[in-house]
């Protein structure tokens, strides 16, 4: 019988007990000039100079925004080189040799408590971007725009869920700097002078439940909100609708109903920005997947190539086994053809596995992806007009509102790989 998908295998229950291993000095860093969202970069430094921590060293340029760049440690610009970035394509990474000192740059000051308190909206819209934070669940969204909202702020909503498989990286966060939580937290209440926040988690962590609740006893506004344990709960629209009950309309803004939601690495960041107006330089990932020997959490420098965590995972599982690596989660990741890629800002774990090769048969109509998924779309019927390169048609069926959850491809018992004929559609569907 054909059911709706909505509960993934549970493949990290064992990682998420597992204290991160500090791996936060790499002999260089490597930082993009330009991602996903920027295409464009200028560097404001040459070849030989000497940078320092968080320095400011470069701009790139989003359609609407400018993002900074800041070196992520101390030492010398040595070069540019190609390497593989999380959206998957080759880019450019400034490579810096460090110097192993961590000589900060003068614009890191600590703020007093009397000093952030007298912040308004306006300052912390300043720090924020200049501090360059973004989304670092994965969705690199400048954070600062959020910030810029004139509608009133009623909820805040800490998405803490991380549903996807195999990632643990915002789970060991959680348990290993709560404080730091908590205060990003208490600073967006003051910025948006906002009275009430929610921690959303999945109900099954009973080891957050514990820490947190224990420690919410003390703190005044911000409450724990247990979730569903299903995928994908973690969607903004679905944990909004779970944790206050208010269903978003399709392409409507949560700030339209009082909302503004932050990923719980971004609301660390927050702190650190805030706190000591530093960018973020280091963050938590899981390395996992059936291609290594032994899964870990980290804490890592942000730059740090991934050929340099291999070793300390004790190498790959059947190295005579060609591999796939996926940066981010098995479901919205994406997929990288080979090691040589850089820990940016958003990624949150990397994924090995043995390559398997599956074979696609034709569909069978079953309608698994239509039950499955969580924008109501026919997958099948976008697919088949990708296949047709019916235009029209395709618009119709209103492919832009995919999130590319990856259930459509999950739920194929025909193992087509749908979600990829969505992404085709979107561009059909802009043009």
């Amino acid at each position: 019988m054909i059911a709706k998908t909505r509960h993934i295998e549970d493949t990290k229950k064992l990682l998420g007990s597992l204290p991160a291993v500090r791996y936060v000095d790499p002999e260089y860093v490597y930082l993009p000039i330009t991602n996903a969202r920027c295409a464009k970069g200028d560097l404001f430094i040459k070849e030989g100079d000497h940078v320092d921590t968080c320095q400011l060293i470069g701009m790139r340029h989003g359609p609407f925004f400018e993002q900074p760049i800041h070196a992520t440690c101390s030492g010398t610009f040595v070069g540019i080189e190609k390497h593989y970035h999380r959206n998957g394509k080759l880019v450019d990474f400034v490579k810096i040799k460090n110097d192993f000192k961590d000589t900060f740059d003068k614009s890191a000051k600590k703020r007093t408590p009397e000093e952030i308190a007298k912040l308004t909206k306006d300052d912390f819209t300043e720090i924020v971007k200049n501090c360059a934070l973004v989304g670092l669940g994965g969705s690199s969204f400048p954070t600062y725009v959020k910030f810029q909202t004139d509608k009133k702020i009623d909820t805040i909503l800490i998405n803490a869920i991380e549903c996807e498989p195999y990632i643990t990286a915002d789970h060991r966060l959680m348990l290993e700097y709560p404080y730091r939580v908590i205060n990003g937290i208490q600073y967006a209440m003051q910025a948006f002078n906002c009275k009430k926040a929610y921690i959303c988690i999945k109900s099954k962590y009973k080891d957050l439940k514990e820490v947190y609740s224990q420690l919410l006893k003390e703190v005044e506004g911000i409450e724990l909100c247990c979730v569903g344990n299903y995928y994908p709960q973690g969607w903004e629209v679905e944990m909004i609708k779970s944790a206050t009950g208010i269903q978003l309309n399709p392409g409507e803004l949560p700030s339209n109903r009082g909302i503004i939601d932050f990923n719980v690495s971004t609301i660390v960041g927050l702190y650190k920005a805030v706190k000591y107006n530093i960018p973020v330089i280091k963050r938590f990932i899981s390395i996992t997947g059936d291609g290594i020997n032994y899964p870990k959490n980290f804490r890592v420098r942000v730059g740090t190539s991934i050929k340099d965590l291999i070793p300390l995972v004790d190498g790959y599982k059947n190295p005579d086994k060609e591999k796939v690596f996926i940066l981010g989660g098995p479901m919205m990741g994406a997929s990288v053809p080979s090691d040589d890629c850089i820990i940016t800002k958003t990624v949150t774990s990397i994924l090995v596995f043995d390559k398997h090769d599956e074979k696609e048969e034709p569909c069978v109509r079953c309608g698994s992806c239509v039950l499955s998924c969580p924008v109501h779309l026919e997958p099948v019927q976008i697919m088949n007009a990708v296949k047709a390169a019916d235009k029209e048609r395709i618009k119709k069926l209103n492919p832009l509102k995919c999130i590319e959850c990856g259930l459509c491809a999950y739920s194929c018992t025909s193992k087509i790989q749908v979600t990829d004929y969505i992404r085709k559609a979107k561009i059909f569907a802009k043009l």
